[in-house]
């Protein structure tokens, strides 16, 4: 399988809510990150069954979460470019660039 690149916003903006669900309850944050890995996961299984969101981003929705993983399916890897809250304003990630500094494969 591709491996997993995250642009450093997106996993910034995972961990910021992983520990935002933890204080709303304990081991929330955890069940949080396992949904954001599953649908990473079914990304790199099937990234063309994702729809795209803007020009070559792709959208896979969490479960139980409402929270979208934004992604570019590269012939080499998969970029995660958000990791976006849904009710959030949906353009906030457009401005940013992928900077390929090394892999962060959340396998």
């Amino acid at each position: 399988m591709k491996p997993t690149y995250f642009h450093p916003d997106a996993e910034s903006e995972m961990i910021d809510a992983a520990a935002w669900y933890e204080t709303q309850q304990t081991s929330l944050g955890k069940r949080f990150l396992a949904s954001v890995q599953d649908a990473i996961n079914r990304v790199k299984l099937h990234p063309n069954l994702y729809p795209f969101i803007e020009s070559d981003v792709r959208r896979c929705l969490t479960k139980t979460f409402p929270f979208g993983v934004l992604f570019r399916d590269k012939h080499d890897r998969i970029e995660v470019m958000a990791v976006m809250h849904l009710h959030r304003d949906p353009n906030y990630w457009k401005n940013r660039r992928f900077e390929q500094s090394g892999p962060l494969d959340r396998e």
